[in-house]
């Protein structure tokens, strides 16, 4: 199994900013790519930002140009840099995580748990 562990969801002020963390951990996979993902309360589960298999990185259009993704590999961390928060970006954001498992040509999606961004107008 992986173990995947979001943190930095507060209650911020609009025009504020915040930074996410995740980090993944599992001694028997690899972890791959590593993303972001956010609901907001009775809307469907949105993309935030995700790598692409050419490297790049793909935004969900309400967020480009606002946030911005990194990652520590050393870590297996990947962090969400949100600027500019306005109340719509209020939501639980998840982190989402593909790993191979060790001598097998498999790769598996996990998901953390969530944690609560709120903004205040």
């Amino acid at each position: 199994q992986v173990q995947v562990m979001e943190s930095g969801g507060e209650l911020v002020q609009a025009g504020g900013s915040l930074r996410l963390s995740c980090a993944a951990s599992g001694s028997m996979f690899s972890i791959n790519a590593m993303g972001w993902y956010r609901q907001a309360p009775g809307k469907q589960r949105e993309l935030v930002a995700i790598p692409t298999r050419d490297d790049t990185i793909n935004y969900g259009d309400s967020v480009k140009g606002r946030f911005t993704i990194s990652r520590d590999n050393a870590k297996n961390t990947v962090y969400l840099q949100m600027n500019s928060l306005k109340p719509e970006d209020t939501a639980v954001y998840y982190c989402n995580v593909w790993a191979i498992r060790k001598g097998l040509p498999v790769e598996y999606e996990y998901w953390g748990q969530g944690t609560q961004v709120t903004v205040s107008s």
